[in-house]
């Protein structure tokens, strides 16, 4: 039976509550015990899948096909857990079930509502899986206070009373402000956090304050004094250098010691921190630097490319090298020349995306990086446009371009290289869909299988010719232009099992030209880099030596 641990957030949003339970969760594991992250968001999107990643960053993709929020990104990337569909759920998700069982009448006749109905949706999420793990932890969106929020703070508040005691335990994230002009940091709006927490019935075990530096031990008295927690129990989160710093941080703060005395597990396993040491050794020490530019649209919110960062940092350890990232709007060029905007950078990567907008000028990184035999990248559109790049200036198809794009427009502007996927198979069935579908979860979403041809460049980076890779897109390669694009020199080295699905392109004669319909950032980890990035990041350290 696993023991809950319930992650709130107060006083201001964004202090850093899915790192916090990321890392805590990479402790629990270095003490040996086994763990699985949840995130249960107040919004009422049914997922996260229809939002602009100017609204919500980038969408998390799981093996299983859910749109979820990106920290379960970040519990993946820390504890190495695959995420699950029923890892992530919102607002809309729990009340769009309860009225679906309510127009079937699974309710008899009863009136529906908050209490018990949606609480008890909530409750039965939260105990999917108990069996299978040591701790559960599960992190509530928002901060406390949003009427949004107040169902999920009433299930968990039920939850911990329906369970035996000592079972639950509450970790409450805050804010400690310093004022500069005084010389004080102040603990005034985490008391009243606390407060407030505490008029809807929770009580926290553990404060985790973030704070610029260290928290003074009479401050560190005063919130136990105020907030009725064992000062042990009071934890700084200090800001870092970088986010992979943390379990370090919080295990010499006291956080993991404090969760199992909390629970009373006594004596507590000592931690194996040799995987996190190794890890924060490797970005402290980098023995060199490389530039990449990411030529995306969403380049003014870098969450929305988040993992992709990560993964490119990842990279960047497997090489002992440090990747510096720098954003280029793809748009900035869509009508000039992009030489000016890409000379002396290393490697290029072009990301996903969706729509036409910022499409011309990620044609023209592509064009750069063939032409001028830049490492590239193109993930998902990105490879999608590398393609069209090909298909224009190699293979002679002038107006190549895509679907997408004419669906947008609503008239026939290009011959499409790339199409509306109509059918795939998943699993042992087919799929079907259509351009006028609902746009939520209609996508081919989650873990597919490809075969890579033998002698390729991917099959030596991946070390295989079978691999698995996580999918979220609606258009493809069509793949009766692999002909011709192959006489051209692009090479179909990847292909869904049935051959029916381009999977990855590259050019043969080009030291490292990649494409790939996948998300292969949604795998990698730091300390299991994902393949593609390790030697992406490599050929970068290459040619960063050519320069």
């Amino acid at each position: 039976m696993a023991r809950f641990i319930f992650i709130t957030g107060g006083v201001v949003s964004s202090l850093g509550k899915g790192l916090a339970s990321a890392a805590l969760g990479a402790l629990l594991q270095a003490r040996g015990f086994s763990v699985r992250l949840r995130k249960l968001d107040p919004y009422l999107n049914v997922d996260p899948g229809t939002m602009s990643p100017f609204e919500h960053g980038e969408v998390f993709v799981t093996d299983d096909g859910a749109e979820t929020d990106l920290d379960l990104g970040h519990y993946e990337r820390f504890t190495g857990v695959a995420a699950r569909k029923t890892d992530s759920v919102s607002s809309g998700r729990i009340y769009s079930n309860v009225l679906e069982k309510e127009r079937r009448g699974d309710y008899l006749g009863k009136t529906i509502q908050v209490i018990p109905h949606v609480t008890n949706e909530i409750k039965d999420f939260i105990a999917i899986g108990e069996d299978e793990v040591d701790f559960m932890l599960c992190e509530i969106g928002g901060t406390v206070g949003d009427i949004e929020g107040l169902p999920f703070f009433e299930a968990i508040r039920q939850f911990s009373q329906d369970k035996p005691r000592g079972q639950c335990i509450f970790m409450h994230l805050t804010l400690l402000p310093y004022i500069k002009a005084s010389g004080e940091l102040k603990t005034k709006p985490t008391q009243h956090s606390v407060k407030e927490l505490r008029s809807i019935g929770l009580a926290p075990d553990i404060l985790v304050c973030r704070s610029e530096g260290p928290i003074p031990v009479k401050e560190r008295e005063k919130l136990a004094l105020f907030c009725n927690v064992r000062p042990d129990s009071v934890i700084a989160a200090q800001d870092l250098s970088t986010i992979y710093d943390a379990p370090l941080a919080y295990h010499a703060e006291g956080l993991d010691q404090a969760v199992l005395d909390a629970f009373q597990i006594s004596p507590a396993p000592k931690p194996d921190l040799a995987k996190w040491e190794d890890v924060s050794d490797r970005i402290h020490h980098a023995e060199g630097e490389v530039k990449v530019a990411i030529v995306g649209k969403y380049t003014q919110l870098e969450d929305a490319y988040k993992s992709i960062a990560e993964a490119l940092t990842h990279g960047g350890m497997a090489n002992r090298v440090k990747v510096k990232v720098e954003w280029v709007d793809a748009e900035v060029f869509d009508g000039e020349d992009a030489a000016p905007h890409l000379e002396g950078f290393h490697a290029i990567l072009v990301p996903g995306g969706f729509g036409e907008r910022g499409t011309e000028g990620k044609i023209k990184a592509a064009q750069y990086a063939r032409e001028n035999n830049v490492p590239y990248l193109g993930i998902c559109l990105g490879m999608q446009m590398a393609v069209i790049e090909a298909a224009r200036n190699v293979a002679g198809i002038a107006k190549a371009g895509s679907e997408e794009f004419d669906h947008e427009a609503g008239q026939k502007r290009f011959e499409p290289v790339v199409y509306h996927l109509k059918e795939w198979v998943q699993g042992n069935h087919k799929v079907e869909r259509k351009v006028g579908d609902d746009k939520g979860g209609t996508m081919r979403l989650g873990a597919y299988d490809a075969a890579l041809t033998d002698g390729s460049l991917v099959a030596s980076v991946y070390g295989s010719t079978a691999i698995e890779e996580r999918h979220r897109h609606r258009y493809e390669v069509d793949i009766k232009y692999r002909d011709k694009l192959e006489k051209a020199g692009l090479k179909f080295s990847g292909m869904s099992p049935d051959g029916r699905l381009p999977e990855i392109v590259e050019w043969s004669e080009h030291p490292w030209f990649i494409g790939v319909q996948f998300h292969p950032e949604l795998k990698s980890k730091p300390f299991e880099p994902h393949p593609l990035f390790a030697d992406f990041v490599r050929a970068a350290k290459e040619s960063s030596r050519l320069v």
